[in-house]
């Protein structure tokens, strides 16, 4: 049985929430959570009650940004080869633009 937590406002936290994924929406949602340095509960927790995502900067999240662009470079040089640009590349760099956006102070709006 796993322990009782409180969440930030004094509540307890017992109930457990479970639901299935792809192993592609699994992979999608564990890189959302790395790059916003939340848990992956605070995370999944924000996001289906609408809250705001807010990502804080610190070294956990910084490296994940270094990974992900890492890795987008990498996508970026097999579509230079010939190959075409999928989806999932297109997300992942939208995503890390919304948290570089946010970590320097700008708005969505680009202003």
């Amino acid at each position: 049985m796993s322990a009782k937590n409180l969440d930030n406002c004094n509540r307890w936290r017992n109930k457990t929430v479970a639901f299935r994924v792809s192993p592609e929406e699994n992979e999608r949602i564990d890189k959302a959570v790395r790059l916003s340095g939340l848990t992956k509960q605070d995370y999944i927790t924000r996001r289906l009650l609408c809250q705001d995502v807010v990502v804080q900067g610190n070294p956990r999240v910084y490296k994940a940004l270094r990974n992900e662009l890492a890795a987008v470079l990498k996508e970026l040089q097999r579509i230079e080869a010939g190959d075409g640009v999928n989806e999932e590349l297109l997300d992942t760099i939208e995503l890390i633009a919304v948290i570089l956006g946010g970590l320097k102070g700008e708005s969505e709006d680009g202003e």
